[in-house]
């Protein structure tokens, strides 16, 4: 019979509210994942979670839903039930549909990544917004990208709002992170071309070729890719652009260069 908390005060409750934080997460190698989609696509992609929360009153359809408890207890996941209450003072979401799960979190390095003969890499310098990481792990589960390492991050992989805005992609996509400088020694050490996006050249995205080994890199929207990683790509490229502003979201022109390497990809067979 599963343990059924009624108080927002259970210390077993309050130790969730240390994974919301960073510091949290690098001391226990834990992190959260709420909803009973972004749960379903973790298990889906070999997550094995360490505890299961469960709110039955939150629930839009626990017969329906029995599927992800019962993964999720067949991975080992210890399964407690929360009153509503309970479970709202834990929920980092709006809308709690009453799936909060505690899984290890990912940490893992470029050196850890298993990368294919022609690999399509996505590398993020410095974005800060979990939203932006979000999208863009979602853009890079779609397209098939082989890995998606964050270069001097910000914002960790774990951080829930990372998980809620992939939708639980950053379990299905093999992601890394490293400092900038350990990231370029990385690329070049697995012979992969680096692709700069910036405003600052005359070269389109759709005018280079961005078949074999191809790591696309982006920066933040307002300061771009740093010069360090300027100074190392092999080729820089931008959007064509015809309105006032001088730069898209950072998740869209992600979007958009990866598409076009993916359309030059099937292209070639």
């Amino acid at each position: 019979m599963s343990l059924h908390i009624t108080s927002a005060a259970n210390p077993r409750l309050k130790a969730l509210a240390t994974l919301r934080r960073r510091r949290g997460r690098e001391q226990t190698g834990q992190t959260l994942v709420e909803g009973y989609d972004e749960l379903g696509l973790a298990l889906s992609a070999g997550v094995c979670p360490q505890t299961l929360f469960l709110c039955p009153d939150l629930m839009a359809d626990p017969a329906g839903q029995q599927d992800v408890v019962d993964t999720a207890t067949a991975a080992g996941a210890e399964v407690i039930t929360l009153s509503r209450a309970a479970f709202e003072k834990v929920a980092y979401r709006e809308g709690a549909d009453g799936f909060l799960a505690v899984v290890p979190a990912v940490l893992a390095r470029p050196e850890d990544l298993e990368l294919p003969a022609q690999p399509l890499l996505l590398v993020a310098e410095a974005v800060e917004k979990p939203g932006n990481l979000g999208a863009m792990l979602r853009t890079a589960d779609a397209a098939g990208v082989d890995a998606f390492v964050a270069a001097d991050p910000v914002t960790d992989w774990g951080n829930p709002n990372v998980v809620r805005a992939s939708k639980g992609t950053v379990f299905s996509v093999p992601v890394a992170a490293a400092p900038t400088t350990a990231t370029l020694q990385w690329l070049s050490a697995h012979g992969v071309r680096l692709v700069a996006t910036t405003p600052d050249t005359d070269t389109l995205h759709t005018d280079v070729d961005l078949t074999g080994p191809v790591a696309i890199a982006v920066g933040t929207e307002k300061t771009g890719l740093t010069e360090e990683v300027l100074d190392a790509a092999d080729v820089k490229v931008r959007i064509p652009m015809s309105g006032i502003v001088n730069s898209l979201n950072v998740a869209t022109s992600a979007a958009i260069v990866i598409y076009e390497a993916v359309r030059q990809r099937r292209s070639g067979g």
